[in-house]
C-alpha cells in the first residue's frame, strides 16, 4: 500500500502538468493564469519547464536508492541514476512539440529505471504502483499540447 504522504505529495506534484493541460485546452484559464501568474505558468511552458525540473529530481531519488546497494549494483545504479537528469539537460528544448516529446520519452524510459531499482530491492515495494499511475498522468498531460 502507497503511504497517504507519498500518495498525496505525488498527486500535489501533479498540478502544474495537469494545469498546463488545462490552459491549453481553455483559452480563458489561459488567459487568467497568464494575467494572475505570468506567461511561463501556463500551457506547454510551465509543463516544458517545471518535467525538466522533475528529470532533474527523479536521478536525485534514483541516487538515493543506489546507495542501499553494494558493489557493481550499486556502480550500475549511480551510473543509471544520473540519465534522467543528463536526458533533460541534453534533449529538452528546441520548441513546445519537440521538448514535449523528449520529456514524453524522459518518463516512460524513468519507468524502466524505476523498474530496475524496484526488483533490485533498493526501492520501496509501493513505488512501482506510484510511479505508473503518476507518469500515465505526467505523459497524458504532455501529449496534451502534442494534439493541439
Amino acid at each position: 500500500m502507497i503511504p497517504r504522504s507519498a500518495l498525496i505529495l505525488g498527486i500535489a506534484g501533479l498540478i502544474p502538468f495537469v494545469w498546463g493541460a488545462l490552459t491549453l485546452l481553455n483559452d480563458s484559464l489561459a488567459a487568467f493564469g497568464a494575467a494572475n501568474f505570468g506567461p511561463r505558468f501556463v500551457g506547454p511552458y510551465v509543463q516544458l519547464s517545471y518535467g525538466t525540473v522533475i528529470l532533474g529530481f527523479m536521478s536525485g531519488v534514483l541516487w538515493g536508492f543506489a546507495t542501499r546497494a553494494t558493489g557493481l549494483l550499486a556502480a550500475t545504479g549511480y551510473a543509471l541514476s544520473v540519465i534522467p537528469a543528463l536526458w533533460a539537460f541534453f534533449f529538452v528544448g528546441g520548441g513546445p512539440g519537440s521538448a514535449a516529446i523528449y520529456l514524453i520519452a524522459g518518463f516512460v524510459g524513468l519507468i524502466g529505471l524505476d523498474w530496475h531499482f524496484w526488483r533490485n530491492g533498493l526501492a520501496p515495494e509501493w513505488w512501482m504502483p506510484l510511479r505508473l499511475g503518476l507518469t500515465g498522468v505526467v505523459v497524458a498531460c504532455l501529449a496534451v499540447g502534442l494534439l493541439q
